[in-house]
């Protein structure tokens, strides 16, 4: 993946898919990474998955690493790990799954041919079909990345006529993505979950900025049809403005401000509200709650 965090949201994808899936994972991680200096680190674990990578003191250094791959399957896998996960600065990196490292017809590792490829200045796609596509048995699939942060991915016909595979590709300004897998089950939507589990751990949507209690803030009427109101200066909840008469009843139950609604602070939105409180309202006051009253909100967010 290429993004700011690459190698902690990379195995943040490979620790979801291990949560719920069943079959090869949980064992071998080869993870290979160029840091922004252009050095190199590949680590490599064979049993324990994502956490037994994270416990490795060496992990820290990858913190600042924008590109990063890393492969996992069971245990007990030939070493050297990085070969699963061959990587040159003046290059790139690859990945893949099934046996990607294992001579073709031309006695080459298909990952290795690929990376020579990058080196010479091919695009990643055009790198894996160079690879794959000339020997339709091979039992590979491919992830490119470019130094420059393109991805590409891509499976032998054999692999591609499994039944167990997924994948998913995602290229945006600030997040480029791939995920191949086999072997674990159930198969359909584990590489979107990577993927949906990398996101998070790169910018989480319950990230927050500022919070206070709800107990003891009052219903108003405002301009606004929902809108929190926090004090300038100190930053604390003072009341909701919610439109709905329904707020100001003897008994009410619900939270008067909602996810995206304005968090205002003198008259001037200052952020938007991420977490609500289920509110137990009195006569249009929050007198308790419901699984706790915090309300949570991130300075400037859509503002």
């Amino acid at each position: 993946m290429n993004s700011s965090g690459a190698a902690r949201a990379a195995l943040a994808g490979l620790e979801a898919v291990e949560a719920v899936g069943r079959g090869a994972i949980g064992g071998f991680v080869s993870l290979s990474a160029i840091l922004p200096d252009g050095s190199l680190h590949d680590l490599g674990v064979q049993r324990g998955g994502a956490q037994a990578m994270l416990a490795d003191p060496s992990f820290a250094a990858l913190a600042e690493a924008r590109l990063a791959v890393l492969m996992s399957s069971g245990p007990d896998r030939p070493e050297p790990l990085s070969q699963f996960t061959p990587c040159a600065a003046n290059a790139g990196l690859m990945t893949g799954h099934r046996l990607p490292n294992m001579p073709g017809p031309d006695g080459q590792p298909p990952n290795l041919v690929a990376l020579q490829a990058l080196r010479e200045g091919r695009t990643p796609q055009d790198a894996i079909s160079l690879a794959l596509d000339a020997a339709p048995d091979l039992d590979a699939g491919l992830i490119a990345i470019s130094t420059a942060g393109e991805v590409a991915l891509g499976n032998s016909a054999s692999v591609a006529a499994r039944d167990d595979i997924g994948q998913a590709l995602v290229v945006e300004p600030d997040l480029s993505v791939a995920v191949l897998h086999n072997s674990i089950l159930p198969h359909e939507a584990l590489a979107d979950l990577a993927v949906s589990a990398i996101r998070d751990r790169l910018a989480p949507r319950d990230g927050w900025s500022g919070s206070g209690s709800a107990i003891g803030l009052s219903v108003h009427a405002g301009p606004e049809t929902r809108a929190l109101i926090i004090d300038p200066d100190s930053g604390a909840p003072l009341r909701f403005v919610a439109a709905g008469k329904e707020w100001l009843r003897l008994e009410w139950e619900g939270c008067p401000v909602r996810r995206g609604d304005p968090v205002i602070a003198g008259g001037r939105t200052v952020g938007r509200v991420i977490h609500e409180a289920y509110c137990i309202l009195r006569d249009g006051t929050v007198t308790s709650t419901r699984g706790g009253d915090l309300i949570t909100w991130t300075a400037g967010a859509g503002t």
